[in-house]
């Protein structure tokens, strides 16, 4: 990526120049048959500003930081500048929606603007978020607000480093344009500062694209749309004897989704609205709405106010959703497969894909060189009662096992007895520490050194995970004109396995006054 004005690049559009669309340009909310995207200008805004770069997302495209907040970079990742060859659109998709079909719903207020070539040949699909509103946005402005974005742009850099398949952040634009949101949906909307934020990924495609297909019977647009993502996207894809290069494709999928269900297990994330839409087809996170994190180990917990009576997508839930949404996904695949066993049975490849990838992720989070069958099972069992007895904050708990592995250890750690938001009873306590007893006696049976054994449980075990209140403070603090806790944070993200400096200052428990703190503890779709 160059200056504008010294070999400005043009944007590549496959995905535009291989499929049909609705060229009309129009907003106006309506269904688009028979068309893969609709084509649409970002509605400019007065004063853009880049607020937060990422640095590492910005070397995928070779592209140096701005050297003005305010100039021609800020003009083009707020939708008011083309780059040549652009082409901006919105791309149709279904999806079922908390375990419901509904219908159309597409991208209504993400716009593509195209792809970009990197130095390396690779291109990344450059997309605003919050640019305006589309044929898709229904009754919606295509807006987006500074809250929501910057929760947004933070954990895709915090998933990215902690090593989670995930789309990229580029920018985050603040628009000098206030946007109305009813953030509970309690009817009390208030004013909020506008933003944009644009996000890469090698595609956006997701399940939905495949599922409006085949529920408006364009079985034809299906196949099309199959092949082109087989050869874009899976180029390495060869189908064993008598299997079909479709069939193929969906097992590929299936082990990819469910080694993302793994990751999100392991750092305890939750997404807060698995809807078939908001699945990647290359099994990435994407689509960052109400997210949150284990703070307290519960595997009931969602952080989304619209899922609190049903916790459809609750923490311990996603493996499984992971599989109903491949369902789904199945299903609409259903024409290009014609044999349903075939398919059903690429359901055990996802079964096995994440029963193995979750053994091995528990094992280097335990610091285990091997499993141990049933007896390393109940062990695993045995903690999950023991966590699930109090209030223990989950990736504080992990950090200090390694410091439980001395083989004169007895008790529990001071570290350890930090990851209590409670002081434990007496009976907790021994529960707790005849666990420990029985995990240092199974660790140090193995003979390994225990330096070896520490950096494995490190390199599984984040130090510091970006928690909702940190990006509350940071939200707290951008209203009252200070970016230092936002730039501060972004920083720590970085480093997220590491104790230095910066991530020490966001390391703790979550405070007591972020327990019902709105922001903290309950997020809802609004944004």
């Amino acid at each position: 990526m160059k200056n504008r004005h010294s070999n400005t690049p043009t944007m590549e559009q496959r995905f535009v120049t291989h499929f049909p669309g609705d060229e009309s340009g129009s907003t106006l909310p309506r269904q688009t048959p028979e068309v893969f995207y609709s084509l649409v200008k970002p509605t400019p805004v007065p004063s853009p500003q880049i607020l937060l770069w990422s640095e590492d997302a910005a070397a995928l495209l070779d592209w140096p930081r701005p050297l003005d907040r305010k100039g021609w970079e800020a003009q083009v990742l707020a939708g008011n500048l083309e780059l040549p060859g652009s082409r901006p659109y919105a791309l149709r998709y279904g999806g079922h929606q908390f375990g419901h079909w509904a219908g159309q719903l597409g991208d209504g207020r993400a716009i593509a603007l195209g792809e970009l070539k990197n130095s390396q040949g690779a291109l990344w699909e450059l997309q605003l978020k919050g640019a305006g509103p589309t044929a898709y946005s229904r009754r919606a402005d295509g807006r987006a607000v500074l809250r929501s974005s910057l929760r947004e742009f933070l954990c895709s850099e915090a998933m990215f480093h902690l090593g989670v398949p995930t789309t990229r952040a580029l920018s985050l634009v603040t628009t000098g344009e206030p946007v109305l949101r009813d953030m509970f949906y309690d009817g009390h909307p208030e004013l909020e500062a506008g933003a944009i934020t644009t996000r890469l990924a090698p595609s956006f495609i997701r399940f939905g694209n495949f599922e409006i297909l085949t529920a408006s019977g364009e079985v034809e647009n299906l196949k099309r749309l199959a092949d082109y993502t087989i050869a874009t996207h899976f180029p390495e894809l060869l189908p064993p004897p008598g299997e079909s290069l479709y069939l193929t494709w969906f097992k590929e999928i299936s082990r990819r989704t469910a080694r993302l269900m793994v990751e999100w297990l392991r750092v305890g994330f939750v997404h807060g609205v698995m809807n078939t839409d908001n699945m990647s087809i290359l099994g990435l996170t994407i689509d960052y709405g109400p997210y949150g994190w284990l703070d307290v180990y519960d595997p009931g917990f969602t952080p989304n106010t619209t899922d609190a009576s049903q916790k459809r997508y609750r923490f311990s839930q996603q493996p499984g959703i992971g599989l109903w949404n491949l369902a789904r996904l199945a299903e609409a695949l259903a024409p290009l497969v014609p044999d349903p066993e075939a398919l059903e049975g690429a359901f055990e490849v996802y079964r096995e894909t994440f029963a193995d990838s979750y053994q091995a992720m528990m094992r280097h989070k335990l610091g285990l060189s091997s499993w141990k069958g049933e007896a390393d099972d109940i062990l695993l069992r045995d903690l999950d009662q023991v966590l699930r007895s109090t209030e223990m904050d989950m990736t504080l708990f992990y950090r200090a096992l390694t410091l439980e592995l001395s083989p004169s250890g007895a008790g529990i750690s001071a570290a350890m007895r930090e990851a209590f938001y409670f002081l434990p009873n007496e009976k907790l306590e021994a529960d707790m520490s005849a666990w420990l007893a029985r995990y240092r006696e199974r660790v140090l049976a193995e003979g390994r050194p225990i330096d070896k054994v520490k950096a494995m449980m490190n390199q599984a075990n984040p130090y510091f995970i970006l928690r909702n209140y940190l990006v509350q403070e940071a939200l707290d603090a951008l209203a009252r004109g200070d970016e230092t806790v936002c730039q501060e944070l972004l920083s720590a993200l970085r480093t997220p396995y590491e104790s230095n400096a910066v991530t020490q200052k966001f390391s703790g428990r979550r405070p007591e006054w972020a327990r019902q703190k709105p922001g903290c503890s309950d997020l809802s779709c609004s944004s």
